[in-house]
């Protein structure tokens, strides 16, 4: 019949043991780069909608809606569980929201941690009631249509980086970073390593340090 949903495509997929997850909880974006090697930030234009609404450790359930749709990421709220960040594609267009307070309340009242998406939010007074986390390429009060297709639990390339479901997501007000589900062990065993050597630099710098230790000063 012509006025069916077209069908969205799923994916399986394994969330991480959520007690490592949870290690995460408090450690600054900057830490999780440095401890991915220097790199794993999406694109700098993707900030919280609310800024005193910014922080957040989960883990991602993706979905890609492509341009100007939204059925996708309203066929995923029903796979979301606690402590998952719904990461919603839209190929990076700008023309519309692909979300509202009403659908993010939705993923709120599912357990969801935090949202993001390579597109538009609208509705920024009443995401600031619903209280969840939710990072975006801008705000427009313009709407999404529900036509299709999509998929839910596929990877998706927003910001820059590919994005699984089962990755780890942190945010702070610097952005969101992406830890692979392979190198989140990777990742908690180098972070005291990235602790002790901020906190070391720290304390020289409150102490006077007026040049990086690798600059030759002559």
């Amino acid at each position: 019949m012509l006025d069916e949903a077209p069908p969205i495509r799923r994916a399986d997929w394994q969330r991480p043991d959520p007690a490592r997850v949870a290690l995460l909880a408090g450690v600054p974006t900057g830490h999780v780069v440095d401890a991915l090697g220097g790199s794993g930030a999406l694109h700098a234009r993707i900030k919280p909608a609310v800024p005193e609404q910014a922080v957040f450790v989960g883990v991602a359930l993706t979905c890609d809606n492509g341009p100007a749709d939204n059925l996708a990421l309203c066929v995923a709220l029903a796979s979301v569980r606690p402590g998952d960040v719904l990461v919603a594609a839209t190929g990076g267009h700008l023309g519309c929201a692909v979300t509202g307070d009403l659908v993010l309340g939705m993923a709120r009242n599912g357990g969801a941690v935090g949202f993001v998406t390579d597109g538009c939010v609208r509705d920024v007074a009443g995401i600031r009631g619903v209280g969840l986390p939710a990072f975006c390429a801008g705000v427009t009060p313009d709407s999404p249509a529900r036509n299709g297709p999509g998929t839910v639990g596929v990877p998706v390339l927003v910001g820059g980086r590919a994005v699984a479901s089962g990755d780890v997501l942190v945010a702070d007000p610097d952005g969101v970073v992406v830890i692979p589900q392979s190198r989140l062990e990777e990742v908690l065993a180098r972070l005291p390593v990235v602790r002790a050597a901020e906190a070391e630099m720290e304390r020289r710098v409150a102490e006077g340090l007026r040049t990086p230790p690798f600059v030759s000063i002559p």
